[in-house]
Protein backbone atom coordinates (compact mmCIF):
# COMPACT_ATOMS: atom_id res chain seq x y z
CA UNK A 1 0.00 0.00 0.00
CA UNK A 2 0.99 3.69 -0.80
CA UNK A 3 1.72 6.08 1.80
CA UNK A 4 1.83 9.09 -0.01
CA UNK A 5 3.36 12.79 1.64
CA UNK A 6 3.17 14.55 -1.66
CA UNK A 7 -0.15 16.01 -1.65
CA UNK A 8 1.47 19.52 -2.24
CA UNK A 9 2.62 18.58 -5.81
CA UNK A 10 -1.23 16.91 -6.72
CA UNK A 11 -3.94 14.86 -4.49
CA UNK A 12 -5.74 12.04 -5.24
CA UNK A 13 -9.29 12.27 -6.07
CA UNK A 14 -11.99 12.01 -3.60
CA UNK A 15 -14.74 8.97 -4.34
CA UNK A 16 -17.51 12.02 -4.46
CA UNK A 17 -16.03 13.67 -6.40
CA UNK A 18 -15.07 10.94 -9.15
CA UNK A 19 -18.71 10.10 -9.01
CA UNK A 20 -19.43 13.49 -10.18
CA UNK A 21 -17.01 13.45 -12.46
CA UNK A 22 -18.11 10.26 -14.06
CA UNK A 23 -21.65 11.11 -14.20
CA UNK A 24 -21.03 14.51 -15.78
CA UNK A 25 -19.20 12.44 -18.74
CA UNK A 26 -22.04 9.65 -19.00
CA UNK A 27 -25.02 11.80 -18.63
CA UNK A 28 -24.48 15.80 -18.63
CA UNK A 29 -22.28 15.59 -21.14
CA UNK A 30 -24.24 18.57 -22.95
CA UNK A 31 -22.12 22.07 -24.34
CA UNK A 32 -23.22 24.43 -21.02
CA UNK A 33 -23.60 27.04 -24.05
CA UNK A 34 -26.21 25.03 -25.86
CA UNK A 35 -30.16 26.15 -25.19
CA UNK A 36 -31.72 23.44 -25.71
CA UNK A 37 -32.21 21.28 -22.13
CA UNK A 38 -29.09 19.37 -21.45
CA UNK A 39 -27.32 22.33 -22.30
CA UNK A 40 -29.03 24.39 -19.39
CA UNK A 41 -29.10 21.54 -17.13
CA UNK A 42 -25.13 21.41 -17.43
CA UNK A 43 -25.68 25.36 -16.76
CA UNK A 44 -27.31 25.39 -13.71
CA UNK A 45 -24.63 22.81 -12.69
CA UNK A 46 -21.81 24.87 -13.44
CA UNK A 47 -23.23 27.23 -11.65
CA UNK A 48 -23.85 25.29 -8.51
CA UNK A 49 -19.96 24.02 -8.42
CA UNK A 50 -19.12 28.37 -8.58
CA UNK A 51 -21.23 29.02 -5.66
CA UNK A 52 -19.46 26.42 -3.86
CA UNK A 53 -15.79 27.70 -4.99
CA UNK A 54 -17.20 31.19 -3.93
CA UNK A 55 -18.14 29.99 -0.49
CA UNK A 56 -15.12 28.53 0.66
CA UNK A 57 -13.72 31.70 0.43
CA UNK A 58 -16.55 33.64 1.05
CA UNK A 59 -16.97 35.32 -1.76
CA UNK A 60 -19.44 36.17 -4.17
CA UNK A 61 -20.20 33.63 -7.41
CA UNK A 62 -20.18 36.38 -9.48
CA UNK A 63 -16.41 36.88 -9.27
CA UNK A 64 -15.15 33.60 -9.81
CA UNK A 65 -13.86 32.55 -12.97
CA UNK A 66 -12.61 29.16 -14.31
CA UNK A 67 -9.53 28.43 -15.86
CA UNK A 68 -7.11 25.47 -16.78
CA UNK A 69 -5.58 25.63 -13.25
CA UNK A 70 -3.12 28.09 -10.62
CA UNK A 71 -0.51 28.42 -13.20
CA UNK A 72 -2.59 29.98 -15.59
CA UNK A 73 -4.88 31.68 -12.75
CA UNK A 74 -1.47 33.53 -12.20
CA UNK A 75 -0.98 34.07 -15.21
CA UNK A 76 -3.67 35.72 -16.31
CA UNK A 77 -3.89 38.09 -13.08
CA UNK A 78 -0.74 39.27 -13.32
CA UNK A 79 -0.68 39.70 -17.00
CA UNK A 80 -4.34 41.38 -17.41
CA UNK A 81 -2.94 44.12 -14.59
CA UNK A 82 -0.19 44.57 -16.91
CA UNK A 83 -1.97 45.50 -19.78
CA UNK A 84 -2.64 49.22 -17.30
CA UNK A 85 1.08 49.51 -15.75
CA UNK A 86 3.27 51.49 -17.99
CA UNK A 87 7.55 51.26 -17.22
CA UNK A 88 6.84 54.18 -15.04
CA UNK A 89 5.52 52.17 -12.61
CA UNK A 90 7.41 49.58 -10.73
CA UNK A 91 6.35 45.32 -9.48
CA UNK A 92 6.80 44.06 -6.84
CA UNK A 93 6.52 40.32 -5.94
CA UNK A 94 8.99 38.44 -3.09
CA UNK A 95 11.56 36.07 -3.32
CA UNK A 96 9.57 32.61 -2.51
CA UNK A 97 7.01 33.18 -5.41
CA UNK A 98 5.81 29.90 -6.85
CA UNK A 99 7.18 29.61 -10.48
CA UNK A 100 4.41 30.72 -12.09
CA UNK A 101 4.23 33.99 -10.18
CA UNK A 102 7.98 34.41 -10.09
CA UNK A 103 8.74 33.62 -13.47
CA UNK A 104 6.38 35.80 -14.72
CA UNK A 105 7.61 38.70 -12.89
CA UNK A 106 10.66 38.08 -14.69
CA UNK A 107 9.16 37.83 -18.28
CA UNK A 108 8.30 41.25 -17.22
CA UNK A 109 11.94 42.35 -15.72
CA UNK A 110 13.20 41.18 -19.16
CA UNK A 111 10.92 43.66 -20.88
CA UNK A 112 12.78 46.66 -18.87
CA UNK A 113 10.42 46.97 -16.11
CA UNK A 114 11.61 47.98 -12.51
CA UNK A 115 11.01 44.48 -10.57
CA UNK A 116 11.65 44.23 -6.99
CA UNK A 117 11.73 41.35 -4.72
CA UNK A 118 10.73 41.53 -1.07
CA UNK A 119 13.40 39.96 1.35
CA UNK A 120 12.04 37.59 3.53
CA UNK A 121 13.03 36.73 7.59
CA UNK A 122 14.38 33.12 8.84
CA UNK A 123 10.96 31.76 8.85
CA UNK A 124 9.66 32.64 5.44
CA UNK A 125 7.96 35.84 6.73
CA UNK A 126 8.07 38.77 4.02
CA UNK A 127 10.26 41.37 5.98
CA UNK A 128 9.11 44.75 6.73
CA UNK A 129 11.67 46.50 6.26
CA UNK A 130 11.81 45.09 2.56
CA UNK A 131 8.24 46.19 2.06
CA UNK A 132 8.88 49.67 3.60
CA UNK A 133 11.94 50.02 1.38
CA UNK A 134 10.77 48.85 -2.00
CA UNK A 135 6.42 49.49 -1.96
CA UNK A 136 5.31 53.54 -2.75
CA UNK A 137 3.49 55.55 -5.05
CA UNK A 138 4.79 54.36 -8.08
CA UNK A 139 4.01 50.80 -7.43
CA UNK A 140 1.66 49.41 -9.77
CA UNK A 141 0.76 45.75 -8.92
CA UNK A 142 2.48 43.49 -5.89
CA UNK A 143 2.05 39.62 -5.85
CA UNK A 144 1.98 37.72 -2.38
CA UNK A 145 1.91 34.35 -2.03
CA UNK A 146 -0.70 33.19 0.93
CA UNK A 147 1.22 30.10 1.75
CA UNK A 148 4.20 29.01 0.85
CA UNK A 149 4.54 25.93 -1.24
CA UNK A 150 8.19 24.58 0.37
CA UNK A 151 8.08 25.18 4.28
CA UNK A 152 4.21 25.99 4.52
CA UNK A 153 4.30 29.73 6.29
CA UNK A 154 1.44 31.68 5.70
CA UNK A 155 1.92 35.46 5.47
CA UNK A 156 0.68 37.96 7.56
CA UNK A 157 -1.62 39.39 4.74
CA UNK A 158 -4.02 41.74 6.47
CA UNK A 159 -0.49 43.63 7.83
CA UNK A 160 0.67 43.58 4.32
CA UNK A 161 -2.28 44.77 2.78
CA UNK A 162 -3.20 47.67 5.08
CA UNK A 163 0.34 48.87 4.70
CA UNK A 164 0.11 48.77 1.03
CA UNK A 165 -3.34 50.32 0.74
CA UNK A 166 -2.02 53.38 2.61
CA UNK A 167 1.10 53.73 0.53
CA UNK A 168 -1.00 53.65 -2.46
CA UNK A 169 -4.79 52.48 -2.49
CA UNK A 170 -4.55 52.00 -6.12
CA UNK A 171 -2.22 49.79 -6.00
CA UNK A 172 -3.17 46.48 -7.77
CA UNK A 173 -3.06 43.64 -5.34
CA UNK A 174 -2.58 39.71 -6.24
CA UNK A 175 -2.56 36.89 -3.82
CA UNK A 176 -1.25 32.87 -5.15
CA UNK A 177 -3.75 31.04 -2.77
CA UNK A 178 -3.07 27.76 -4.16
CA UNK A 179 -1.88 26.01 -1.44
CA UNK A 180 -3.52 28.33 1.11
CA UNK A 181 -7.31 27.25 -0.14
CA UNK A 182 -9.39 24.61 1.99
CA UNK A 183 -6.12 24.81 4.27
CA UNK A 184 -6.70 27.71 6.22
CA UNK A 185 -9.86 30.01 6.51
CA UNK A 186 -10.17 32.51 3.73
CA UNK A 187 -12.01 35.78 3.60
CA UNK A 188 -11.42 37.67 0.36
CA UNK A 189 -14.08 40.12 1.86
CA UNK A 190 -12.03 41.00 4.15
CA UNK A 191 -8.82 40.93 2.28
CA UNK A 192 -9.44 43.88 0.54
CA UNK A 193 -7.28 42.46 -2.60
CA UNK A 194 -7.71 42.36 -6.68
CA UNK A 195 -7.00 38.62 -7.27
CA UNK A 196 -6.33 35.66 -6.00
CA UNK A 197 -5.67 32.24 -8.23
CA UNK A 198 -7.00 28.46 -6.87
CA UNK A 199 -6.73 25.37 -7.61
CA UNK A 200 -8.62 22.01 -7.71
CA UNK A 201 -5.76 19.07 -7.71
CA UNK A 202 -4.73 20.18 -4.47
CA UNK A 203 -7.75 19.94 -2.58
CA UNK A 204 -8.68 16.19 -3.78
CA UNK A 205 -10.13 17.36 -7.22
CA UNK A 206 -9.28 17.01 -10.83
CA UNK A 207 -6.30 18.28 -12.61
CA UNK A 208 -7.03 21.13 -15.31
CA UNK A 209 -9.28 23.21 -13.64
CA UNK A 210 -8.44 26.36 -11.38
CA UNK A 211 -10.14 29.53 -9.89
CA UNK A 212 -9.50 33.00 -10.24
CA UNK A 213 -11.13 35.48 -7.85
CA UNK A 214 -11.75 39.34 -9.23
CA UNK A 215 -12.88 41.71 -7.00
CA UNK A 216 -14.15 43.84 -10.48
CA UNK A 217 -14.76 42.03 -13.92
CA UNK A 218 -15.38 44.93 -15.69
CA UNK A 219 -11.89 46.36 -14.73
CA UNK A 220 -10.13 42.63 -15.47
CA UNK A 221 -8.76 42.64 -19.31
CA UNK A 222 -9.28 39.67 -21.70
CA UNK A 223 -6.30 37.94 -22.85
CA UNK A 224 -7.83 35.84 -25.66
CA UNK A 225 -10.85 36.42 -27.57
CA UNK A 226 -13.76 33.73 -28.51
CA UNK A 227 -17.40 32.95 -27.47
CA UNK A 228 -18.75 34.57 -24.30
CA UNK A 229 -17.92 32.30 -21.80
CA UNK A 230 -16.64 33.45 -18.50
CA UNK A 231 -18.67 36.59 -19.75
CA UNK A 232 -15.83 37.13 -22.53
CA UNK A 233 -12.58 37.11 -19.77
CA UNK A 234 -11.52 33.38 -20.23
CA UNK A 235 -13.40 32.32 -23.89
CA UNK A 236 -13.78 28.63 -24.85
CA UNK A 237 -15.51 25.38 -24.16
CA UNK A 238 -15.58 24.59 -20.02
CA UNK A 239 -14.40 21.89 -18.39
CA UNK A 240 -17.31 20.52 -17.58
CA UNK A 241 -16.68 17.47 -15.39
CA UNK A 242 -13.46 19.43 -14.36
CA UNK A 243 -15.36 22.25 -12.84
CA UNK A 244 -17.96 20.33 -11.34
CA UNK A 245 -15.64 18.26 -9.80
CA UNK A 246 -13.77 21.18 -8.60
CA UNK A 247 -17.59 21.97 -7.16
CA UNK A 248 -18.18 19.02 -5.64
CA UNK A 249 -14.12 18.60 -3.48
CA UNK A 250 -14.81 22.27 -2.53
CA UNK A 251 -18.16 21.54 -0.61
CA UNK A 252 -16.73 18.46 0.60
CA UNK A 253 -13.68 20.58 2.26
CA UNK A 254 -16.32 23.10 3.63
CA UNK A 255 -18.44 20.83 4.84
CA UNK A 256 -15.57 19.29 6.90
CA UNK A 257 -13.08 21.83 7.36
CA UNK A 258 -12.31 21.51 11.19
CA UNK A 259 -12.12 18.60 11.14
CA UNK A 260 -9.41 18.04 8.31
CA UNK A 261 -7.49 20.84 9.24
CA UNK A 262 -7.14 19.44 12.84
CA UNK A 263 -6.35 15.94 11.39
CA UNK A 264 -3.54 17.54 9.00
CA UNK A 265 -2.26 19.51 12.19
CA UNK A 266 -1.98 16.43 14.28
CA UNK A 267 -0.29 14.87 11.30
CA UNK A 268 2.36 17.39 10.63
CA UNK A 269 2.64 17.51 14.87
CA UNK A 270 3.47 13.57 15.21
CA UNK A 271 5.79 14.02 11.99
CA UNK A 272 7.60 16.22 12.75
CA UNK A 273 8.41 15.12 17.03
CA UNK A 274 9.30 11.76 15.50
CA UNK A 275 11.85 12.88 13.09
CA UNK A 276 13.34 15.07 15.33
CA UNK A 277 13.27 12.34 17.60
CA UNK A 278 14.92 9.75 15.84
CA UNK A 279 17.28 11.29 13.38
CA UNK A 280 20.34 13.15 14.00
CA UNK A 281 21.50 15.97 12.37
CA UNK A 282 18.21 17.35 11.26
CA UNK A 283 16.01 20.97 10.79
CA UNK A 284 12.77 21.40 10.58
CA UNK A 285 11.98 23.93 8.82
CA UNK A 286 8.48 24.76 8.71
CA UNK A 287 7.20 26.19 12.02
CA UNK A 288 4.43 24.55 14.16
CA UNK A 289 2.14 26.10 15.20
CA UNK A 290 -0.51 28.80 13.40
CA UNK A 291 1.54 30.72 11.77
CA UNK A 292 2.57 27.27 9.00
CA UNK A 293 -0.10 25.58 7.45
CA UNK A 294 -1.12 22.89 8.60
CA UNK A 295 -0.41 20.24 5.12
CA UNK A 296 3.20 21.25 4.63
CA UNK A 297 6.20 20.01 6.71
CA UNK A 298 9.45 20.61 5.56
CA UNK A 299 13.08 18.81 6.74
CA UNK A 300 17.01 18.79 6.06
CA UNK A 301 19.19 16.43 6.68
CA UNK A 302 23.05 16.97 6.51
CA UNK A 303 25.26 15.29 4.55
CA UNK A 304 22.02 13.79 2.71
CA UNK A 305 20.87 14.31 -1.07
CA UNK A 306 17.38 14.81 -1.13
CA UNK A 307 16.83 13.28 -4.35
CA UNK A 308 18.59 10.11 -3.45
CA UNK A 309 16.47 10.18 -0.20
CA UNK A 310 13.50 10.40 -2.28
CA UNK A 311 14.03 7.29 -4.53
CA UNK A 312 15.16 5.27 -1.35
CA UNK A 313 11.49 5.79 -0.19
CA UNK A 314 10.07 5.37 -3.01
CA UNK A 315 11.28 1.24 -2.57
CA UNK A 316 9.06 1.67 0.30
CA UNK A 317 6.14 2.64 -1.95
CA UNK A 318 6.57 6.14 0.36
CA UNK A 319 6.55 9.31 -1.46
CA UNK A 320 7.80 12.65 -0.81
CA UNK A 321 9.11 15.30 -2.31
CA UNK A 322 12.99 17.07 -2.26
CA UNK A 323 10.30 20.78 -2.38
CA UNK A 324 8.22 22.33 -5.28
CA UNK A 325 7.09 19.51 -7.66
CA UNK A 326 7.24 22.38 -10.55
CA UNK A 327 10.89 22.97 -9.80
CA UNK A 328 12.03 19.36 -8.98
CA UNK A 329 13.93 18.47 -11.92
CA UNK A 330 15.68 21.33 -11.83
CA UNK A 331 19.39 21.68 -10.46
CA UNK A 332 18.55 24.88 -9.05
CA UNK A 333 19.49 25.34 -5.69
CA UNK A 334 15.52 26.65 -3.93
CA UNK A 335 14.78 29.97 -3.33
CA UNK A 336 12.75 29.43 -0.75
CA UNK A 337 15.37 27.52 1.37
CA UNK A 338 18.15 30.45 0.79
CA UNK A 339 15.83 33.12 1.43
CA UNK A 340 15.00 31.39 5.25
CA UNK A 341 19.21 31.54 5.07
CA UNK A 342 19.28 27.57 5.62
CA UNK A 343 22.55 25.96 6.64
CA UNK A 344 24.14 24.85 2.72
CA UNK A 345 25.31 21.19 4.80
CA UNK A 346 21.45 20.87 5.09
CA UNK A 347 19.76 22.54 2.03
CA UNK A 348 20.32 19.82 -0.28
CA UNK A 349 19.16 17.52 2.23
CA UNK A 350 15.73 18.73 2.10
CA UNK A 351 12.54 17.24 1.90
CA UNK A 352 9.15 17.90 2.05
CA UNK A 353 6.09 15.52 3.62
CA UNK A 354 2.98 17.14 2.50
CA UNK A 355 -0.68 15.71 4.08
CA UNK A 356 -4.63 15.19 2.93
CA UNK A 357 -7.31 13.87 3.40
CA UNK A 358 -6.39 10.02 2.40
CA UNK A 359 -3.01 10.43 5.26
CA UNK A 360 -2.98 7.98 8.48
CA UNK A 361 -1.44 8.51 11.74
CA UNK A 362 -0.76 5.00 11.92
CA UNK A 363 1.73 5.13 9.29
CA UNK A 364 3.97 7.66 11.15
CA UNK A 365 5.77 4.95 12.52
CA UNK A 366 7.37 2.96 9.43
CA UNK A 367 7.74 6.03 7.62
CA UNK A 368 9.73 7.73 9.85
CA UNK A 369 11.26 4.41 10.43
CA UNK A 370 12.41 4.10 7.03
CA UNK A 371 13.21 7.40 6.47
CA UNK A 372 16.00 6.85 9.51
CA UNK A 373 16.72 3.45 7.80
CA UNK A 374 17.95 5.61 4.33
CA UNK A 375 19.28 8.58 6.23
CA UNK A 376 21.38 6.24 7.77
CA UNK A 377 22.79 4.44 4.84
CA UNK A 378 22.89 7.32 2.55
CA UNK A 379 25.28 8.81 5.10
CA UNK A 380 27.71 6.02 5.46
CA UNK A 381 27.62 5.73 1.89
CA UNK A 382 28.95 9.34 1.53
CA UNK A 383 31.24 8.86 4.19
CA UNK A 384 33.29 6.29 2.12
CA UNK A 385 33.24 7.86 -0.61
Amino acid sequence: MNIYLDNCATTKVRDEVLDEIINTYNKDYGNPSSLHRMGLAVEKKINIARKSVASLINASEKNIMFTSGGTESNNLAINSHMLKINKSYNIVTTIIEHASVYNVFKQYEKKGYDVRYLNTDRNGFIDFNSLEQLVNEKTGLISIIYVNNEIGTIQKLDEIIKYVRNKNNKIKIHVDAIQAIGKIPIDVKKLNIDTMSFSSHKIHGPKGVGGLYISSKSNFEALMYGGGQEESLRPGTENTPGIIGFGKACELIKNDFKEEVNKLNMLKSAYAKKLSESIDDIIINSMLDSNSAPHVLSASFKDVKAEVLVHYLENYDIYVSTGAACSSKSDSISRTLEAIGLNENYINGTIRLSFGYFNDINDVDFTVDKIKESVEDIRKITRIR
